[in-house]
C-alpha cells in the first residue's frame, strides 16, 4: 500500500459525524442542514432535458480531450465571462473538460509535482478545501498552510512567506472566491501572485467554482487568467483555473467542469489524465456544453442567493452577527463558544447542522484560523434557511 495514504485525515464531515456521535436533537424540530456546499437550486430543466435526450450516446466511448463542440462551448464562455480576448483562448490546447473540480484539482498535483525535487512544498490557504491537502501528500510533497485571518481580509499574507519557502514551492493553490470565508482576490492580488510564480518558478492552480454566485452584477469576481492577459502574460504561462457546474448551474452530480491556462501543461495533464482515464461521458459533455452556453439560469441562481443572504443576515445581525461574504454561498461566522461546543449545542437542541471551522484548517504558527468560527452554507430553500436563522437565535439566547 502507498504509506501516504496513512497520512491523510479525516474528512471535515467525518469529523462532525463522530462530534454529533450520541447527541439526540428534539423530535419535533425538522433537521436543517447548513453544513455541506451542496447545491439545492433547482437544476436547469434544458440540461436534464440534453442529457437524456443524449442518453444513446452511452454506446460511443468518450474523448479525454473532451468534444469540438464542449471546448468550443467552454472557450466561449471563458472569453466571454473574464473578457479575454477570444484568440488566446484555443479550444484545442488551453482547456480540458473534467469531471468537476475536485477530481483535477487533485489530478494537477500528481502532474506537476517533482517528487524527486528537494523537499517538494505545495502551498494553501488555511482553511482550505481537504482535496489540497490529499493531493500534495499523494503527490509527495508537503502541504505548507497559509493563514487567512480577518486581518488580512482573510487572504494569504504574502510578506509572511520567506524566500526559503517559496523556492521549494512546486505548487500553490488559490481559492477565489474562497471557501469558506467567501473572500475574492483582487486584481492586484492575483498579478503579484503571478510575478511570484515566474520569479520562484511553480504552477498557480486556481479554484474559482464560487465565481458565478457574487452580489453585484456590475462587478463579478476578477479571474486569474483574465488578470494573466491584462498583464501581458498572454500563453497563461504556470497559470490554471478551475470552472465547475455544479455551484455556477447546480449540476453537482452531472461532475462537470474544466481546467484552463498554460497550453504546455496541459499537454502534459492530458497524458496523466488519458492514463488516469476519467473522460466525461458523451452525454454528460453534450449537456454541459448547453449549460455553458446559457446564462440566465445563472443570473436567476444568483438572485435566489442574493435572496437568502439578504434575509438571513438580518435575522443574524443582532446575535452571530455574520459578516456578508464578497461571493460564494458561504457565511463564516465567530462563535460565542468554541465552534465544536456551538456545532453540538446548535445540533442537539435546534435540530441545525453547521460545520465547525476548525475541521477546515490546520494550526499553523500557533494559529488555528478555523477555531471558534463556523461554516455554515446557505444552500436549502429560503424557508429552511430563515428557520436556521431564527433556531440560532434561540440558542444564542441561552448560551
Amino acid at each position: 500500500m502507498n504509506k501516504d495514504l496513512l497520512r491523510l485525515q479525516p474528512y471535515p464531515f467525518e469529523k462532525l459525524a463522530e462530534l454529533k456521535q450520541g447527541l439526540q436533537p428534539a423530535a419535533q424540530l425538522d433537521p436543517i442542514s447548513l453544513s455541506i456546499g451542496e447545491p439545492r437550486h433547482p437544476a436547469p430543466r434544458f440540461v436534464i432535458d440534453n442529457l437524456i435526450a443524449h442518453l444513446h450516446q452511452l454506446s460511443i466511448y468518450p474523448s479525454t480531450r473532451g468534444s469540438v463542440a464542449l471546448r468550443e462551448a467552454i472557450a466561449s464562455w471563458l472569453s466571454r465571462r473574464f473578457a479575454i480576448r477570444p484568440d488566446l483562448v484555443d479550444p484545442e490546447t488551453n482547456l480540458l473538460p473534467v469531471s468537476g473540480t475536485r477530481e483535477a484539482l487533485f489530478a494537477i498535483a500528481q502532474a506537476v509535482v517533482d517528487r524527486q525535487a528537494d523537499h517538494p512544498l505545495v502551498l494553501m490557504p488555511n482553511p482550505f478545501y481537504q482535496i489540497y491537502e490529499g493531493a500534495a501528500l499523494l503527490a509527495g510533497a508537503e502541504p505548507g498552510y497559509l493563514n487567512c485571518l480577518s486581518d488580512n481580509d482573510f487572504l494569504p499574507d504574502l510578506d509572511a512567506i520567506d524566500s526559503a519557502r517559496w523556492s521549494h514551492c512546486q505548487l500553490l493553490y488559490i481559492c477565489t472566491p474562497g471557501n469558506p470565508s467567501g473572500a475574492v482576490m483582487p486584481r492586484a492580488y492575483l498579478r503579484r501572485l503571478i510575478e511570484l510564480a515566474h520569479r520562484h518558478d511553480f504552477v498557480i492552480a486556481s479554484d474559482e467554482c464560487y465565481s458565478e454566485i457574487y452580489f453585484d452584477e456590475d462587478e463579478p469576481p476578477p479571474g486569474l487568467l483574465e488578470v494573466a492577459a491584462e498583464i501581458g502574460n498572454e500563453k497563461f504561462e504556470r497559470c490554471l483555473a478551475f470552472h465547475s457546474l455544479s455551484k455556477r448551474s447546480n449540476l453537482p452530480g452531472l461532475r462537470s467542469g474544466f481546467v484552463a491556462g498554460d497550453a504546455q501543461i496541459l499537454q502534459r495533464f492530458l497524458l496523466y489524465r488519458t492514463y488516469h482515464g476519467c473522460a466525461l461521458p458523451p452525454a454528460t459533455q453534450t449537456a454541459s456544453a448547453a449549460a455553458w452556453s446559457d446564462e440566465g439560469h445563472v443570473v436567476e441562481n444568483r438572485n435566489l442567493y442574493r435572496q437568502k443572504f439578504e434575509q438571513v443576515l438580518a435575522l443574524l445581525s443582532d446575535t452571530l452577527a455574520p459578516q456578508k461574504p464578497q461571493a460564494g454561498f458561504y457565511l463564516w461566522a465567530s462563535t460565542p463558544v468554541s465552534d465544536t461546543e456551538f456545532t453540538r449545542r446548535l445540533y442537539a437542541e435546534q435540530n441545525v447542522t453547521v460545520l465547525p471551522g476548525r475541521f477546515l484548517s490546520r494550526d499553523q504558527d500557533g494559529v488555528n484560523p478555523g477555531e471558534n468560527r463556523v461554516r455554515m452554507a446557505l444552500v436549502a430553500p429560503l424557508d429552511e434557511c430563515l428557520e436556521a436563522a431564527r433556531r440560532i437565535n434561540q440558542l444564542i439566547s441561552v448560551l
